[in-house]
């Protein structure tokens, strides 16, 4: 291919109840984790955010990045994703930049607008701005990372004549994530690529970028893949069913597949993989549909795979994980 792909995990370091790990154990055991996947030869590895969640599903993926910048050389750290909305954006800026500078140039960030209501309401924000606020919160980065005074009065931010410092020297990527096609068209309008859910979007995202007057190659696809990859997919899906369950349920409750009141919960397991986004493939499998959803989607830059499942024991997300490396990710880079 002409534009080489990176292949990476995805965290979102919850610890649910009924599972629950001392979290300052719990942490450095997934840092460790991490590390040793750029050594298997992973590419990337993306952090995603929520707020007041129980089973403390992590609220600071830009601290997290920092520490998995310092443990690894080559790998880069994004997030998929960010919740723009609920941000003062000259600090996310800040942030940033300063973790482009320290990393050499190995972080991106990955931002979508948010829908749970119980965050808005904490940080003083409006869902229905929510359109606005990630707008505006895109054009005031992209200004930040010049060097120079921002200058920038909107209908939800004013920032005057001061210029952030200090500059990243490699201006990272903003990549907007989404399900619905106005969030779609909109990632094709004012981001340099899109977060793809579970392969949800590509081709809307491809045919925006083309009505907005630019290439297929003037955006990126950043996809985030559901699939549970093993040598016996069916055993593993019974093996981690109740955390996979988990998992889609709770996004379901905080409104992620639409109105909650609107969308039904999966009963047990089996229906949740049915159902669900969760595909399950043997590395053969996984192979062949990555491989034809990259020749679908040429601009596809990263995909990425669930580490862990909420709850699930480090040993067997890094089971899997080891199975991707030796089995799936050699016969992608021929």
């Amino acid at each position: 291919m002409s534009n080489p792909v990176n292949y990476g995990l995805w965290y979102d370091f919850r610890n649910p109840a009924q599972w629950h790990q001392p979290f300052d154990s719990f942490y450095p055991e997934r840092l460790a984790q991490i590390s040793d996947a750029e050594n298997l030869g992973f590419d990337s590895c993306w952090l995603t955010e929520h707020h007041f969640c129980e089973d403390g599903y992590t609220p600071s993926p830009l601290v997290l990045s920092s520490a998995i910048l310092a443990r690894t050389q080559q790998m880069r750290v994004g997030t998929n994703l960010m919740l723009l909305p609920l941000h003062d954006p000259v600090r996310i800026a800040e942030d940033v930049a300063t973790l482009s500078l320290i990393s050499g140039g190995r972080f991106d960030l990955g931002v979508g607008i948010g829908y749970r209501q119980l965050e808005f309401d904490h940080f003083q924000r409006k869902l229905s701005h929510r359109p606005s606020l990630v707008e505006e919160g895109i054009e005031i980065l992209r200004r930040s990372w010049t060097g120079k005074p921002v200058n920038f009065s909107g209908k939800r931010f004013e920032v005057g004549d001061l210029a952030v410092t200090p500059a990243p020297v490699q201006v990272p990527k903003i990549y907007l994530g989404g399900m619905v096609e106005p969030a779609i068209q909109r990632a094709a309008r004012v981001a340099d690529g899109f977060l793809s859910t579970g392969g949800i979007g590509m081709d809307v995202y491809n045919e925006a970028l083309l009505q907005n007057g630019k290439s297929i190659q003037d955006g990126d696809i950043i996809m985030g893949c559901w699939a549970i990859i093993a040598e016996d997919p069916e055993a593993e899906a019974d093996k981690i069913g109740d955390h996979v369950l988990y998992h889609i349920n709770e996004y379901i409750k905080w409104g992620a597949f639409g109105p909650p009141d609107q969308t039904p919960l999966f009963e047990n397991a089996a229906a949740a993989i049915e159902g669900g986004l969760y595909e399950l493939w043997d590395a053969d499998t996984a192979v062949s549909r990555l491989n034809e959803m990259m020749e679908t989607y040429p601009n596809i830059r990263d995909i990425h795979f669930w580490a862990q499942f909420p709850g699930e024991p480090a040993e067997s997300g890094s089971q899997r994980m080891r199975y991707i490396a030796e089995k799936v990710l050699p016969r992608l880079r021929k």
